[in-house]
């Protein structure tokens, strides 16, 4: 990279390091209300758990030894994998048992799958090869969590009601994807570009719809339901089934690079 180039690759970086942190953050008054409330209610930690996955994955592939000019991506998804462990850790504290149960064997098996990751390329792989095994584990979870919401803008088409999706969220989503996907791209980075590229055009769609269906916001029937889909940004309990549903596609689209 030429020196414009190198410039503009750390500046798209540092940005989506700053979007990406709003996007780990977001859940932050859910979890405080679970700890006011010594109650994990309706909630769902499984999103948390496959966040907490794919930002170990990322950082890993962003560290020196595995793909070159990506350290922002490394320190932006240490610091996210930090931030989802205490989120899974509270979780756990407060969930009840038979859910308390189901989220320590998810959260063992990430920690064991990762961990094969990083010493399956740190001991058996080297060079290039290292990084296309890295790379495409981090993009496939990465594409997965960043179709998460899918859910949530099939129902706001049913709907036609945007308090369904949140529009900072959405914004937020948007300008990481984006952030990121241009950086791959001056980085001249498959694995970092082509996840990213997802989330800026499934961020894109969101915010279209938001804009198509804004004035229906509130309306009707939809008004009672909204409050708990949007749950997860407000710390608010979901309710059972599609509310439910919709709240975790929300919790699992935070931090995605």
């Amino acid at each position: 990279m030429n020196k414009m180039q190198d410039t503009a690759h750390s500046v798209f970086g540092i940005f989506g390091n700053v979007t990406a942190l709003f996007l780990f953050l977001a859940p932050v008054i859910t979890f405080w209300r679970i700890i006011k409330t010594k109650s994990t209610e309706q909630f769902s930690g499984i999103p948390y758990v496959m966040t907490l996955l794919n930002c170990l994955l990322s950082a890993w592939y962003g560290l020196p030894f595995v793909s070159k000019n990506n350290l922002l991506v490394s320190t932006i998804n240490g610091t996210g994998a930090g931030i989802e462990v205490i989120y899974v850790l509270i979780f756990i504290v407060y969930a009840p048992k038979k859910e308390k149960t189901k989220i320590l064997g998810l959260f063992a098996f990430v920690l064991t799958f990762f961990a094969a990751v990083a010493l399956i390329s740190l001991l058996a792989l080297h060079g290039n090869t290292r990084k296309l095994f890295c790379g495409f584990a981090t993009a496939v979870f990465s594409i997965i969590m960043y179709g998460s919401p899918l859910s949530v803008m099939r129902t706001v088409i049913r709907t036609k009601s945007v308090e369904f999706m949140p529009f900072f969220l959405s914004l937020f989503c948007f300008l990481c994807g984006t952030s990121w996907f241009i950086f791959g791209l001056l980085g001249m980075d498959p694995f970092v570009y082509v996840n990213n590229g997802f989330g800026s055009f499934l961020g894109a769609l969101q915010l279209i719809l938001y804009f198509i269906y804004r004035k229906n916001k509130g309306k009707g029937k939809n008004e009672n339901k909204s409050t708990c889909v949007v749950s997860v940004e407000l710390g608010l309990p979901d309710e059972p089934n599609e509310d439910k549903e919709l709240s975790n596609a929300n919790g699992a689209q935070n931090g995605h690079v």
